[in-house]
């Protein structure tokens, strides 16, 4: 990348951001077996991250997608959701991430699966995933939010920035690009 090229929401590259912030995390490529996919439309997405931790109940996912997704600034947040890494459901469908679109969301990651996924990959919303199977999770009202998590060498809490394109997914403490 040129040094005279400013990076952006719109234009960065988590290879250059994490070159130039290297005390940043990095996901793991492949975990036990799975890998992040793209799924949105975006194929490049940053914002504050809000974190879940479920399993196989997208209620907390639903709840959170269907409020107010804006950070202090105005910028779309990343919702990090810590589905354990299931391959049995889908905790994201098109109905809810429209939802997050409506809400000013710039995207989710899932450590788990998502559906829909023809409709989903034509929303202007970012969005990675292990997967995508056709099964819906239940709704028992259950998962926490604004927990700490961990999967694929990342640890991440709510507050923190996340950083997404087809390179992969970076986290850092602080923000790194305005």
């Amino acid at each position: 990348m040129s040094e005279s090229i400013q990076m952006d929401r719109g234009n960065f590259v988590t290879c250059d951001l994490l070159d130039a912030n290297p005390e940043s995390q990095v996901c793991l490529p492949n975990i036990e077996g799975k890998s992040f996919r793209q799924f949105g439309a975006k194929d490049k997405f940053c914002g504050e991250i809000v974190t879940v931790k479920c399993f196989e109940d997208n209620s907390r996912v639903k709840s959170l997608l269907n409020s107010d997704g804006k950070d202090k600034e105005g910028n779309g947040k990343v919702l990090v959701v810590d589905g354990g890494g299931s391959m049995r459901c889908a905790l994201l469908g098109d109905m809810i991430a429209q939802s997050a679109i409506d809400n000013g969301w710039a995207g989710v990651i899932i450590y788990g699966c998502v559906r829909d996924v023809d409709d989903m990959a034509e929303m202007d919303l970012g969005v990675m995933a292990l997967g995508c199977i056709p099964r819906k999770s239940t709704r028992r009202d259950e998962g926490q939010t604004d927990i700490e998590i961990s999967f694929g060498d990342l640890t991440l809490n709510s507050g923190m920035f996340a950083y997404a394109d087809n390179n992969g997914i970076i986290a850092s403490d602080k923000p790194l690009i305005s």
